[in-house]
């Protein structure tokens, strides 16, 4: 069944990125991306490991800075901003790390309570537990409280990650490479949270993979990057209707129905 997305407003990009260049000495990583992002889709990055797509979003996210060209994050222009402006911004935006990045030595309450009092001021302490059970619950993870991280599994440590990355409510989430290291049943479980994420908070995302599991079961449009371009942006499966041969052996390689 075809799932209401009536939230998703092509008429409002949330990231613009225009003629994007950046290299590391003689490498040259990215070489002339454009990308809209618009409010509440997800896109799909989608190439083989090395390709630039985590450099992608260490751009957009202000991580690292572009040689040339625009990179334009909910209106402001990223690289022009000072740091206050810049911490302003990215405390809108929810970076999912591939490892999780939770602290060992604190429970997941006290992972996800850390960002909520470091960046919110004057909340109560009902006002913190409201918000730490909701996003447990949102996760469908909240037997885990009082648990260290030490005690569960990588698939319960990817929810906890991103729900410690929604407690400060972002407009924008990036996942960087979210099934990656986990089994096929727990892989389709995160495809499901991040689907559940979009629906629930409406937020745009970028989901950086070279999964296409992952990227047709998650992805409103694909961009397929090869040799730092987009070869191709569309559906699923636009994307890969096609007799170009460089998306068709990465097709052929990666995916089985």
């Amino acid at each position: 069944m075809q799932k209401d997305k009536s939230y998703i407003d092509t008429s409002q990009a949330v990231i613009h990125i225009r003629d994007l260049y950046k290299s590391f000495g003689d490498l040259h990583v990215l070489r002339g991306v454009d990308l809209d992002v618009f409010k509440g889709e997800n896109v799909v990055v989608l190439g083989r490991s090395g390709t630039g797509k985590s450099v992608l979003i260490k751009i957009i996210s202000g991580l690292l800075l572009p040689d040339t060209g625009k990179v334009v994050v909910l209106d402001r222009e990223v690289d022009t901003l000072d740091r206050k402006q810049l911490m302003e911004l990215r405390l809108k935006i929810g970076f999912s790390f591939q490892n999780s990045a939770l602290y060992d030595s604190m429970s997941i309450r006290e992972n996800l309570e850390f960002p909520l009092v470091r960046h919110v001021k004057n909340l109560s302490r009902k006002e913190v537990n409201t918000a730490v059970e909701e996003v447990l619950e949102s996760v469908g993870l909240e037997q885990t409280i009082n648990q260290m991280p030490s005690e569960l599994s990588g698939g319960q440590k990817k929810r906890i990650g991103i729900a410690r990355t929604l407690i400060l409510k972002p407009e924008i989430m990036l996942y960087d490479e979210p099934t990656a290291g986990l089994d096929p049943i727990t892989s389709i479980e995160i495809n499901e949270l991040i689907n559940e994420v979009q629906e629930r908070y409406h937020t745009s995302s970028i989901i950086i993979t070279h999964d296409l599991t992952c990227a047709k079961l998650t992805g409103d449009r694909i961009a397929m990057l090869f040799d730092g371009q987009f070869l191709r942006v569309g559906t699923f499966e636009e994307v890969f209707d096609t007799d170009e041969e460089r998306v068709r052996n990465f097709y052929d390689y990666n995916f089985t129905e």
